[in-house]
């Protein structure tokens, strides 16, 4: 039995599919992600708590699912949407299907879609809050439900995803020989991928990870040779108590920051965040090196950027730009040992042009002075 499923957006747009993960509703913001693989890990990556993720490419689930890809301990993201779920998944890897996945962690699938539509109206009318459903059909109803739904705008999600307990990593990445464990880094987790930890041991670094609300002088008290602020979901304006414990840290250890981590660091350097139209979602974003004036091909998923205009109160340089909308792609500080990037250099999925950035950390690490990094003018 064909069981029907309803999209409803909070501008009135609705978008009719079938079911075939787990039943019920589920509401979150609607995005998109141009990844044509890798839907394993975009499942299981905590920064998309909150929040539906649509696939822009049209066929997904064709090689299953398996353990290994996993980028944490769950499935974080309220439902996921696309446009035809494979019947076959072949892999040797695979352990189970999309479908039966989907079900065991009681999130909602829906399939036949009209995808392209659906990324096309995002794209012009922006990201929006949704509500998915299989017991509602009533197109009237649910875009109600969407306007009342809370987004993510001024949301604290990070909480929800944290782990409650600090915890050791040793596991490398599979296709790099590890280097001999020479750094101490503290992580700070604030919905923390698992590929990135991989990397800072593939690179020679003793990991341990610590809570979210973890207090500054606990983290130091670990005595770490450099500090790392992670990923994660939602809105860095609704985390000044998490803003405020990292202030504290700087100056004191080298600190590396990736997507949530950065912006976290750019407000906590004084700088303000804004939300992005339908942010940046995939692994083919370009990204200027503005040292080298390389372009990196990275992965990328956040839906906030730093204004790095707004940091008065500190020498901060910008590194990178994202080529399609010139947004702030990375930042570093002029006179402290602190650096950070909005992408992703782990790769998890996506390309691989970004991994020298773990090898820029424990460079910084075992000099404890800032990057010697200057643009280059156009």
């Amino acid at each position: 039995m064909i069981q029907r499923a309803l999209l409803a957006l909070e501008d009135g747009s609705y978008f009719c599919g079938r079911s075939f993960g787990a039943e019920g509703e589920c509401c979150g913001e609607v995005v998109f992600n141009t990844s044509m693989t890798g839907y394993g890990e975009i499942l299981t990556d905590p920064s998309y708590r909150g929040q539906m993720v649509c696939m822009s490419y049209p066929l997904v689930g064709n090689y299953g699912i398996t353990d290994e890809d996993f980028e944490s301990r769950g499935v974080f993201l309220s439902g996921f949407i696309v446009k035809e779920n494979s019947r076959i998944a072949s892999n040797w890897r695979c352990r189970r299907s999309l479908a039966d996945f989907l079900k065991e962690h009681d999130i909602l699938g829906v399939e036949d879609i009209d995808t392209r539509r659906l990324v096309k109206h995002i794209r012009q009318a922006g990201a929006m809050k949704g509500v998915l459903s299989t017991v509602d059909l009533d197109p009237d109803n649910l875009v109600e439900k969407a306007k009342a739904s809370p987004g993510v705008i001024g949301r604290d999600l990070v909480r929800e995803v944290t782990e409650d307990n600090r915890y050791e990593w040793s596991e490398p990445l599979p296709d790099i020989e590890p280097k001999r464990p020479e750094f101490k880094v503290a992580a700070l987790d604030y919905g923390i991928k698992y590929n990135i930890l991989r990397g800072l041991v593939a690179y020679g670094c003793r990991v341990t990870v610590f809570p979210a609300a973890t207090k500054a002088e606990h983290v130091l008290a670990h005595q770490p040779d450099g500090i790392f602020l992670s990923n994660g979901p939602g809105d860095p304006a609704a985390l000044p108590h998490i803003v405020d414990e990292v202030k504290k840290l700087l100056g004191k250890k080298p600190i590396f920051g990736i997507c949530l981590g950065h912006q976290i660091l750019g407000r906590a350097l004084g700088g303000k965040t804004f939300k992005l139209k339908f942010g940046h979602h995939g692994g083919n974003q370009p990204v200027m090196r503005l040292d080298t004036r390389q372009v990196e091909i990275t992965s990328q998923n956040h839906g906030f950027a730093v204004d790095i205009d707004s940091i008065e109160d500190h020498p901060v340089e910008t590194t990178h730009v994202n080529l399609n909308d010139d947004t702030l792609e990375g930042m570093m500080h002029r006179e402290l040992p602190v650096f950070s990037v909005q992408y992703h250099p782990e790769a998890a999925p996506g390309p691989h042009d970004s991994q020298y950035l773990f090898e820029r950390f424990t460079e910084m690490m075992r000099t404890g002075k800032p990057l010697e990094y200057r643009t280059k003018n156009a």
